[in-house]
């Protein structure tokens, strides 16, 4: 999956690209997700899958769950580290 990120939230860039970040293994486990699809928009990361939006990151705001998937609960793992 590539994602152009010239209008993405530098922040944004640095918590789901830089190994330590905070969405790091979102990232990864969006690689081998063949359902996922992902858009920059406003600056932040909005994700769907099979179409219907299930996530939106952001860079210093909280994520915004739109639909419980199993990629949501990668997210509250990781923030609860």
């Amino acid at each position: 999956m590539t994602i152009d990120t010239t209008n993405m939230c530098s922040f944004l860039q640095k918590k789901l690209f830089e190994e330590d970040g905070v969405y790091h293994h979102i990232w990864t486990v969006m690689q081998d997700d063949n359902e996922l699809t992902a858009v920059v928009r406003s600056r932040q990361l909005h994700i769907y899958r099979n179409g219907k939006k299930v996530l939106v990151l952001a860079g210093k705001a909280a994520p915004k769950i739109i639909r419980e998937d199993r990629l949501c609960e990668i997210v509250h793992k990781g923030l609860s580290k």
